[in-house]
């Protein structure tokens, strides 16, 4: 998993850019996660609970996007899917939902994640 972590300089907004079949996971840095710190220590903390087997999974509901934790990995999805369970989409249809969820690793999620703080607390 690439990634890489911008600042737009003429608004200052934060940009992130996951590779192909992660970039829901940029979505999720940089709309819900952004800079709150207590955000990012809420998710540090979580890891280090199911990495020591405290706890077995960890979610969080956002405003547009979710992450589930667990010890294995990290799930970020639209909170938009599920919704309607009954929908089906025709077979022949070719439904492209990288943009809408993604997996990781919890250890690729979290060294992800260390370098987000790094960049934010840097560019501040």
């Amino acid at each position: 998993m690439e990634y890489e972590f911008r600042r737009n300089t003429l608004t200052g907004t934060l940009l992130a850019n996951f590779s192909m079949d992660h970039e829901v996971l940029g979505r999720w840095f940089a709309e819900e996660l952004g800079d709150n710190d207590t955000f990012f220590q809420e998710l540090i903390d979580a890891i280090a609970k199911i990495s020591k087997g405290q706890m077995n999974q960890w979610r969080h509901i956002g405003s547009d996007l979710s992450i589930e934790l667990d010890n294995e990995q990290v799930r970020v999805f639209a909170n938009v899917l599920g919704m309607d369970e009954e929908h089906e989409f025709d077979e022949q249809m070719d439904y492209y939902d990288a943009e809408s969820e993604s997996f990781c690793g919890l250890e690729d999620f979290e060294q992800a994640l260390m370098s987000w703080h790094e960049f934010v607390n840097e560019s501040k």
